[in-house]
């Protein structure tokens, strides 16, 4: 009888344990998709990095996709069918206030900051000996990036800090990949590519071919800077491409990461923890993670951060805005 009786609470017990675990007992991890950019740019790449440790570090399943970059990121995030993007700054901005190439579609609010990543650098590169400065790109055919694109906008600023408009030159309209596949082929003369450097795209040309970058310094960087705030100076250091015998003078916007304003708090604390946290760790496969730290994290954002970054930062001493 008493062996009855315990086998029947034994019984009881597993039934139990059945149903609380068919009832959500056991949590499910939480799955995000992130949104990066082209496979040819550093998004791509070093979203690939990110998304490792978020998986590792925070238990968080993700999956990271090729997309066309930040408009496409911001607005897949607002739609639900990703959680997760890097953006650059600028184009966050645009997105927040509802400007530029937000203006038809207005202001959205569905994604929040989680924190800055790197530079990424304005990159004017050509194979055209003639081309020194943004002011010989007149009457030229230029790369100048997808319409309403981040590097579209960061090419139309550029110029006009330059004196020139789209009319002044013969525009494409292309992807990193296409533009140095162009620049091999002749078809065009110049192209601006935005991201970290190095990057792969222009990597690649270098090393096969003949190709340089043009600085955008002086007059030009300075009208830039004046004229749209979330813009800095930047040097590219020598020997960053094959054949770059100097430091070349540009300027930059900030490579950030974005999650959707519904993410749990808990899960966007312990997202930003996997990253900053394993600063080294991530450095050391890919160099972009050098440039990771609290500071340039917390900085220079024209977007609120989420309420689960604000926790982490501040148990580093440091209070960002949210909403």
């Amino acid at each position: 009888m008493k062996m009855k009786k315990t086998l029947s609470i034994v019984l009881a017990v597993i039934v139990a344990v059945t149903l609380l675990t068919a009832c959500g007992g056991t949590k499910a991890a939480t799955k995000m998709t992130m949104g990066t950019g082209g496979t040819a740019g550093t998004y791509y790449a070093f979203g690939g990095v990110l998304g490792q440790y978020i998986k590792n570090k925070a238990g968080i399943d993700v999956t990271v996709v090729s997309t066309d970059g930040s408009k496409a990121n911001i607005e897949s995030i607002a739609s639900g069918d990703y959680q997760l993007g890097t953006v650059q700054s600028d184009v966050m901005a645009y997105a927040w206030a509802g400007t530029r190439s937000f203006e038809s579609t207005g202001a959205i609010d569905s994604f929040r900051v989680v924190g800055g990543l790197y530079a990424e650098a304005v990159q004017l590169i050509t194979m055209d000996p003639s081309i020194k400065s943004v002011a010989d790109l007149a009457g030229k055919s230029v790369s100048i990036g997808a319409p309403g694109s981040g590097v579209y906008f960061n090419a139309v600023d550029v110029l006009t800090a330059a004196g020139l408009t789209e009319n002044d030159i013969k525009p494409q309209y292309q992807s990193f990949a296409d533009s140095t596949d162009a620049l091999k082929d002749g078809k065009i003369d110049a192209a601006f590519i935005v991201a970290g450097a190095p990057t792969a795209a222009i990597t690649e040309l270098c090393t096969t071919n003949d190709a340089y970058l043009v600085p955008i310094d002086g007059a030009v960087a300075d009208k830039l800077m004046a004229d749209c705030p979330f813009y800095t100076a930047y040097s590219i250091p020598a020997g960053t491409y094959n054949g770059q015998d100097t430091d070349v003078t540009t300027v930059t916007v900030k490579a950030t990461l974005i999650v959707s304003a519904s993410a749990s708090d808990d899960d966007v604390y312990n997202l930003t923890k996997a990253i900053f946290d394993n600063v080294d760790a991530i450095a050391a496969e890919n160099g972009k993670g050098k440039e990771l730290s609290v500071e340039n994290a917390t900085s220079g954002m024209s977007a609120p951060f989420h309420a689960g970054a604000a926790k982490y930062y501040a148990e580093k001493g440091v209070t960002v805005e949210t909403k």
